[in-house]
């Protein structure tokens, strides 16, 4: 077998980088290994690409979700299987294949786990892995890559910041949802399309949701005051958000958003902007590797 690790240098204030001399002391009587460092934005996917081309790999994402998601997108359309070692800040897809969050040995561990398919998000021709969200928890996602740019901010503290940052400033947003052919008005504060069940830095958004369902799990929230807000994020952290009136949860196999005007949708940590997204699920898509107990 192959391996094909990808580190992001800037990934967890450098943690990543902290792997290199233990990939390189376990595969010390080996030849069939690659490292390769990220240089700027995008450039994991074309990494991958290249690599994978010319031969299969378990490629090993050393980074955050935004790296895990360049390599994905590097990834689709090849033989290879995709590997996670969590070095960011959230790290929230792991939790979705990893109850517990041992982390101890992680890289041993994930050489030599075993492979499983498993399902994936889809917006127009990109892929996502673990969740897509519209509205608040957008903006909340694209205040707190700044703030994690500040030292001292860990990643759950620039989610806790963001939150109260964007909280002044957000409005609801009208919207037309279309799930699986059946058309629903809303006013939101926010819709979460969820393949894994964390994000934003461990928050539980979808707490039912299944990697190898053949689903996408919606969680709903519909507009609501500030002071209601304050109530839905503390719930949100642990999976009891439920309880709140606002919340809906869903499944659906694809899911249709449109908006008079431009809202902000994040995608594994990616911000767009547009008036209108479709996504669907891609069902067994992809052979994820489960780290060994």
């Amino acid at each position: 077998m192959k391996h094909l690790f990808i580190i992001n240098p800037k990934a967890g204030k450098g943690k990543a980088v902290t792997f290199i001399k233990e990939i390189k002391d376990y595969f010390k009587d080996e030849e069939e290994y690659f490292i390769e460092t990220t240089e700027r934005e995008g450039h994991a996917t074309s990494l991958v690409r290249e690599y994978v081309a010319r031969n299969d790999y378990r490629v090993y994402s050393i980074g955050g979700d935004g790296t895990l998601n360049e390599v994905l997108n590097g990834i689709i359309g090849s033989d290879s299987s995709l590997a996670v070692i969590p070095a960011g800040t959230g790290n929230d897809f792991i939790k979705s294949i990893m109850e517990g969050g041992n982390h101890k040995d992680i890289l041993r561990r994930t050489i030599e786990g075993a492979e499983e398919f498993m399902d994936l998000g889809k917006i127009n021709k990109k892929y996502f892995i673990n969740i897509a969200s519209v509205g608040f928890d957008a903006a909340v996602t694209q205040n707190a890559r700044h703030l994690k740019q500040k030292p001292f901010i860990s990643g759950k503290l620039a989610y806790l910041f963001s939150i109260f940052l964007t909280m002044y400033k957000f409005k609801g947003i009208d919207v037309d949802i279309l799930i699986d052919g059946v058309t629903i008005k809303r006013r939101i504060l926010l819709i979460a399309i969820a393949n894994g069940k964390y994000y934003g830095g461990g928050m539980k958004v979808a707490p039912d949701a299944k990697v190898t369902d053949g689903l996408l799990d919606i969680c709903i929230v519909n507009n609501m005051s500030m002071w209601r807000v304050l109530r839905l994020f503390p719930k949100l952290i642990i999976g009891t958000h439920g309880e709140i009136e606002e919340v809906e949860f869903l499944k659906c196999e694809s899911i249709l958003i449109k908006g008079k005007e431009s809202f902000p949708i994040n995608m594994d940590g990616e911000i767009l902007n547009n008036n209108e997204i479709h996504i669907g699920v891609e069902k067994q898509h992809i052979s994820i590797v489960k780290p060994n107990n």
